[in-house]
């Protein structure tokens, strides 16, 4: 476990390797859960904010679930979660051509609609972020079947997957923390390549 401040972060996070493999996957994760993507609670307002703008690019079914359930809900497992159609893909989802599933309001920021990307739960994804009285906890946690593709593609590649969401580690815990824990996994491979050597 990797200590920064009163974040807790796993060694999984620096020792794995990950890169999304979308044309294989399909953006499962959209749809596969128990319950729609974790909001933190100063993103409900921003959803409210930005819906109109992002509207137009959700699915008919997206957004009368959306406008008879509520543009998000409290689940007592989960805490506040968007909702989900048939209880499978995000509301705010929409299929491409190709069949991948890409989210309304990443792709509303992307065409300068809006300036909020889309919920950070989203873009940490597959570190999910535990919170406790004391501290904040990251865990990696690919999807065992579903995130095969990203882990496979991660190793070809050769990317840790914290460097794979150095966007979104920045955007939830800022510069300094993803300065500190580069250093520390400069520090890890360092000592596990002297550790090899000298067996």
């Amino acid at each position: 476990m990797i200590s920064i401040d009163n974040i807790l972060v796993s060694d999984l996070v620096v020792e794995e390797q990950f890169v999304c493999d979308l044309q294989k996957c399909k953006g499962g994760c959209c749809e596969d859960g128990d319950a729609g993507a974790p909001l933190e609670e100063d993103e409900l307002n921003l959803i409210n904010e930005v819906y109109e703008s992002v509207k137009p690019y959700l699915t008919d079914e997206g957004i009368e679930v959306i406008e008879k359930k509520g543009r998000y809900h409290y689940h007592k497992e989960f805490g506040w979660v968007t909702p989900t159609i048939e209880d499978k893909m995000c509301a705010y989802g929409f299929r491409d051509k190709n069949g991948i599933i890409k989210c309304g309001i990443e792709q509303a920021f992307y065409d300068e609609k809006i300036k909020w990307k889309k919920p950070i739960s989203c873009h940490l994804y597959p570190i999910k972020i535990k919170k406790t009285k004391e501290y904040e906890m990251v865990n990696y946690e690919p999807r065992e079947t579903l995130c095969n593709p990203g882990c496979s593609l991660g190793n070809k590649l050769k990317v840790p997957a914290f460097v794979f969401l150095k966007e979104s580690l920045i955007r939830k815990f800022g510069e300094d923390f993803y300065g500190a824990l580069e250093q520390i996994a400069k520090n890890y491979f360092t000592d596990q390549q002297v550790k090899s050597t000298s067996k």
